[in-house]
């Protein structure tokens, strides 16, 4: 997505939800071979949106809803093989384990969703040493040995048990033994019970969960599902977000299991458990997650959310849980500095450009595109919402390789981006450059829906060397507009839907809808070519901003002829300066 395209034109609508992202193996995997008040704001939604309200995505008004849950799991023909394979290697060797599958894909089967994320928790042994039995088994059965991730414990991040994963049958599958964690006397923090002989009961396993939707077991042995803390079952019909064990302790047992809460809850759209917010907000607990988590679970769970059904409210809770600048972590000494109610602000108009890309449903823009694009493109446009309060706000990044003297100035979202949530820098660069496109196209958005005088646009676009046919000065004038105020009235939902049509149709009118896909007709090297000159610098730059409203005028020219235009232009403009120092 080139920064220069950004300055253009919207990109097409918004769909929730987006296709989770898989997470990346942490780096503990080892391989065993084989600050200004709200305003008017416009960005362009990228999906088209499909059921889901403001209030949906998280208003104050948003009622608790009632899930359909299912009796029984219906298995799929690669699940039935899947586990089939792996009883078949409990039988052979006589492990006498009871494979249950645990958490997430449980939940998401009882309420009829399909689900890839199988993970196997045993009762006898770690999940490395059942991988390894499954690749005696293949081997002995003639097929190949497959390789395993191991993927370390680590209590001071909060990751308790070691996790193995291979490939069954093309599937990614976890495995992992059952946890049965005592708390040290005067203290909330579990330590892990390692002797083999003690790896714990299910039971045991279903209240170290962090929610009690997801301490759901099927045991693939007998074919049935196990709700061992009671609860988890009526829980789910129910919407209700609940940990097993008191709230506060399971949080810092792991500090994550806040986001993740806050994450199913807007996935579902259900409703937190009083107890389980009233610990959200502890002092302690907001302490750990900042100091204990590393950045890129943090940045992942966040990722999740805004990839998800209802970002807007996912957004709400970690602002009314007082977790917004633990997570969104500012830099130090940010001119200006954070704001009073900075918190709100970026809520407030993540949830505006949520609500507008809803009402406005489906856009000419949005045809043809790639889902994954249009995917990747709303996740953008959320993010670039979320923080266009802080876009006029710097810091001084006195880790770039500038000298001391000369340190970057660097946007606070691209910190926040890059360094509070560990993703990628690209995604840092394209919000930056949404903001700055964002300013540029409101003054657009009033040039495009203006009476101004074509001749006056004429004069302005025009130089020596460029000369603009009547009929395409509007159309060049809109792609070139460069003015740099935002307006900042907050305008009525409906109102900014009937001017997005508005404009949006003009855009159409002026066959503008896909110019941000336009490959210009020369590049650099081209006009170096022409104007025989070695290297690039300003005058090369000057040429192609004219090349590109010749191109804009004539929008079916060649490069042949745009070549031909500019020698002629420079042959033009020589007479003219050779005439004037004959006349002197």
């Amino acid at each position: 997505m080139p920064p220069r395209l950004l300055l253009l034109l919207p990109r097409g609508v918004l769909l929730p939800p987006l296709r989770r992202r898989s997470p990346a193996l942490s780096p503990l995997l080892r391989r065993i071979p084989s600050n200004k008040p709200p305003g008017y704001f416009f960005l362009s939604p990228v999906r088209a949106f499909s059921g889901y309200s403001g209030m949906a995505a998280g208003s104050p008004e948003q009622q608790q809803r009632s899930m359909v849950v299912r009796e029984t799991v219906e298995l799929t023909e690669k699940e039935e093989q899947i586990f089939r394979r792996l009883l078949d290697v409990v039988r052979h060797f006589g492990l006498g384990t009871q494979l249950r599958v645990a958490g997430g894909w449980v939940r998401d089967k009882l309420l009829g969703k399909d689900s890839a994320d199988i993970d196997i928790a045993l009762d006898n042994m770690t999940g490395q040493n059942f991988c390894e039995k499954v690749n005696e088994y293949l081997e002995l059965i003639g097929e190949e040995q497959k390789g395993i991730g191991v993927i370390q414990c680590n209590p001071d991040q909060s990751k308790h048990l070691e996790t193995a994963r291979m490939l069954i049958l093309d599937i990614w599958i976890d495995f992992v033994n059952l946890r049965s964690e005592t708390y040290a006397e005067n203290s909330c923090i579990p330590t892990m019970i390692l002797h083999f002989q003690e790896v714990g009961t299910a039971k045991e396993d279903a209240y170290r969960r962090d929610l009690t939707i997801n301490s759901l077991f099927f045991n693939i042995n007998n074919n049935s599902v196990e709700d061992l803390t009671g609860r988890s079952i009526e829980d789910l019909k129910k919407g209700l977000i609940v940990t097993p064990l008191r709230a506060k302790a399971t949080f810092l047992d792991d500090p994550l299991r806040v986001l993740r809460a806050i994450r199913f809850a807007a996935r579902f759209n259900f409703t937190l458990a009083e107890d389980l917010k009233e610990a959200a907000s502890d002092e302690r607990v907001k302490s750990e997650l900042g100091s204990k988590i590393s950045r890129e679970r943090i940045g992942h769970e966040i990722d999740l959310m805004m990839s998800d059904k209802h970002p807007v409210k996912a957004m709400c809770d970690i602002r009314d849980l007082g977790l917004f600048y633990v997570v969104f972590s500012f830099p130090e000494n940010s001119t200006p500095p954070v704001f009073d109610k900075c918190d709100w602000q970026c809520v407030s108009h993540i949830e505006a450009a949520w609500n507008l890309a809803y009402s406005i449903g489906s856009s000419v823009f949005s045809s043809g595109s790639d889902p994954k694009l249009q995917d990747e493109q709303r996740r953008l446009y959320l993010y670039s919402a979320l923080f266009v309060p802080l876009r006029n706000m710097f810091y001084l990044d006195k880790r770039s390789k500038r000298s001391l003297l000369h340190h970057q100035q660097v946007p606070v979202s691209s910190y926040i981006i890059k360094h509070s949530l560990k993703l990628k820098a690209s995604d840092a660069e394209t919000v930056v450059n949404i903001h700055a496109a964002s300013e540029k196209f409101a003054e657009l958005v009033l040039f495009l829906e203006s009476s101004v005088d074509v001749r006056t646009l004429k004069e302005k676009l025009e130089d020596e060397y460029l000369e603009i046919p009547t009929d395409s000065v509007k159309r060049v004038c809109a792609e070139a507009e460069n003015a740099a105020d935002i307006l900042n009235k907050q305008d009525e939902l409906h109102w900014r839907k009937e001017k997005y049509i508005r404009v949006e149709r003009a855009i159409t009118d002026l066959d503008l809808d896909g110019v941000w896909k336009l490959k210009a007709v020369l590049d650099g090297k081209s006009i170096m070519g022409v104007m025989q000159v070695k290297s690039g610098g300003p005058l090369v730059g000057t040429w192609q901003q004219r090349a590109l409203k010749w191109q804009l005028a004539h929008p079916n020219g060649t490069m042949d002829e745009c070549i031909e235009w500019m020698k002629q232009s420079q042959s033009k403009r020589q007479k003219v300066e050779s005439s004037t120092r004959m006349a002197f």
